[in-house]
């Protein structure tokens, strides 16, 4: 989903990380809880130890290291702490990539890390794979516990590993199986061909399973209705090249009046496409839900 630009790559205002800066970032590998181990990076961010954090999930081929991860982290540090880890099968972590299945275990050991760190708010963001990742994830372990139900979904059974008190899914599908647009073909035969899971290994340096879901994890759309109250933000660029904007409106009606939705002119698809001010928009966004849930 993430596997090349996709629309105008944005380039990067955000200052250089400075010395002092990269020798306060620190790496580690954690174990989700089905034992896969995932690598990971934490940046303190300015703010006081404790204060908020932002878990970045990236999309489908990237990883922790990708300029264009690295780039949005670099904003989302100038308001808060930043964690971001490459999810199974990608770049150094172990296992193989399901697509956006077993990917919420990964991002719920990286939430459960901000925990431990002592950040007291916790926000998620994922980009295309890594959005629907988010809505998943914020249904399973936060939110609307009680309108919860385990069947049908993989990852009910795990139990919850630590909720999130804010969510925000960029460029990510509504639903499953989506061959619509010629990228997603495109994507479907890197991941159900063996010819085309040996590309993604050689080519984008993603190892896939090879066996399809078996149960069909919840989609985004039945998954947003779960989320509140929890503060949920859909951004969704109106020229991006996999996903349609049906697709983000698709979300936003699933969740009612509890999401908000930014349609962004020109933009095309995930980390590659947003723009360094359309980041800062979303961290000033997770700002003032953060400002907000504290007055309450």
């Amino acid at each position: 989903m993430s596997s090349g630009p996709a629309g105008q790559t944005a380039r990067s205002s955000v200052r250089p990380i400075t010395r002092v800066q990269q020798s306060a970032t620190l790496r580690t590998t954690l174990r989700t809880s089905d034992g896969v181990a995932i690598e990971a990076a934490y940046d303190p961010g300015p703010g006081p130890v404790g204060g908020p954090a932002i878990v970045l999930a990236h999309g489908f081929s990237g990883d922790l290291r990708r300029p264009h991860v690295r780039r949005a982290a670099g904003v989302f540090a100038q308001r808060a702490a930043v964690i971001t880890f490459s999810f199974r099968g990608h770049g150094g972590s172990g296992g193989h990539s399901t697509v956006g299945d077993r990917e919420v275990l990964d991002l719920a050991a990286a939430v459960e890390w901000a925990r431990s760190l002592g950040h007291t708010r916790v926000a998620t963001v994922g980009f295309s794979m890594g959005g629907s990742v988010v809505l998943r994830h914020a249904a399973l372990h936060g939110g609307r516990t009680e309108a919860r139900a385990d069947g049908g979904d993989s990852v009910g059974s795990f139990g919850s590993v630590g909720s999130v008190d804010a969510v925000v899914s960029v460029s990510g599908p509504a639903r499953w199986f989506y061959r619509g647009t010629a990228p997603m073909r495109r994507l479907h035969w890197v991941v159900t061909r063996r010819a085309g899971r040996l590309v993604g290994r050689l080519g984008l340096r993603t190892r896939i399973h090879p066996r399809e879901w078996d149960p069909v994890p919840l989609s985004p759309a039945e998954s947003v209705p779960l989320i509140a109250p929890t503060p949920l933000l859909i951004v969704h660029g109106d020229r991006d090249p996999y996903f349609p904007v049906d697709h983000p409106r698709m979300l936003a009606a699933a969740a009612g009046d509890s999401a908000e939705l930014w349609l962004e002119p020109g933009m095309g698809h995930a980390e590659h496409a947003a723009e360094d001010a359309l980041l800062d928009r979303i961290g000033a966004w997770l700002t003032a839900s953060w400002t907000s849930a504290t007055a309450e």
